[in-house]
């Protein structure tokens, strides 16, 4: 169950490279064929999958200022400000003022929020399942320590110079 590497050889590629290219596009193409089944079980409830990652992480985690909350969905500043005001007018998470700062805000859920994501966690689970079912339980446990270790490579290299940011 190799990769012809002929082609790119024939091209000038030598094949860590060729291989780099298809682990990205093969990777990539995963991906999304797993995210559109996230994001199709978490339409069902009227959510996105932003806004169903900050359910969870609060879920998960407790009341958490919106910085950390950011950092955990991996959305920009803007982005949390954003997701939070929806949530808040679906009435599903609140704002909390921290004590200790001023500046910083909390983010939790509110009980309509908490009795939602008790809800529709265990299907959105089996949708997961479902969708990463063609891993073994061995499988699986490989995938996530080379993608862990995939993205930590990845995160301490430096990025190339001009990227605009």
């Amino acid at each position: 169950m190799g990769y012809d590497t002929t082609r790119a050889a024939a091209d000038g590629r030598d094949t860590d490279t060729t291989l780099a290219l298809k682990l990205f596009v093969v990777l990539a193409r995963a991906e999304a064929a797993v995210e559109r089944h996230a994001a199709a079980d978490v339409a069902r409830h009227g959510l996105t999958l932003s806004e169903f990652a900050v359910l969870e992480a609060l879920f998960h985690k407790g009341p958490l200022l919106l910085g950390d909350v950011q950092r955990k969905v991996l959305v920009s500043s803007g982005g949390i400000t954003y997701l939070v005001d929806r949530l808040e007018q679906k009435g599903l998470v609140e704002r909390r003022p921290c004590t200790e700062d001023r500046r910083a805000v909390w983010a939790a859920l509110t009980p309509a929020g908490d009795a939602l994501i008790r809800r529709i966690f265990p299907e959105h689970e089996a949708a997961l399942r479902a969708a990463l079912g063609a891993l073994s339980e061995d499988e699986k446990r490989t995938a996530i320590g080379l993608l862990r270790r995939l993205g930590r490579h990845a995160a301490e290299i430096p990025l190339p110079s001009g990227n605009g940011g």
